[in-house]
């Protein structure tokens, strides 16, 4: 098995201490765009996880979404669950609150814990798809698992 790249090896290892049998996976290719990923994959653009964060515009809070590749995120009505206005975070704060850069955020393995919405969508699919630390690099896991791991609420997010 090839080596990984320090971030995309520090998401195996945190998979493997959560007790999850997953194997991240770094392409030559770019992964950074749903699109991307799911030609990498071989999967549906729908089984793409997208880690999308936003920030609270009174709290400064971070948000995680993590929607399905296929979805546009509604911005209002995550402002609902959220109980204030967001906004789409920079990639510095990104950076700041995950510890990843835009295009490779894994749902997992952040800097700071926070807020997260898992898109309903993603419940229709066996198998889903979701960034592992770098922009070419994923990980296959169940939607079960997925919500396991992050501690998400399941919720329309389109």
């Amino acid at each position: 098995m090839p080596t990984l790249s320090p971030s995309a090896q520090k998401i195996q290892d945190l998979l493997v201490s959560l007790g999850f049998n997953y194997t991240v996976i770094e392409h030559a290719e770019s992964t950074r765009t749903a699109q991307e990923a799911a030609d990498r994959a071989g999967c549906e653009l729908g089984q793409i996880v997208k880690s999308l964060i936003f920030r609270g515009k009174v709290s400064g809070k971070p948000i995680l979404v993590l929607t399905s590749g296929a979805n546009r995120v509604d911005e209002k009505r995550i402002s609902g669950y959220a109980g204030e206005s967001i906004s789409r975070a920079d990639a510095d704060f990104v950076r700041a609150i995950t510890g990843f850069a835009i295009g490779g955020v894994p749902p997992i393995g952040h800097v700071e814990k926070m807020e997260t919405y898992l898109d309903e969508d993603l419940q229709g699919y066996l198998v889903i798809w979701a960034a592992a630390g770098t922009p070419n690099a994923i990980f296959e896991l169940t939607p079960t698992d997925l919500q396991k791991m992050t501690g998400g609420k399941i919720v329309q997010v389109k």
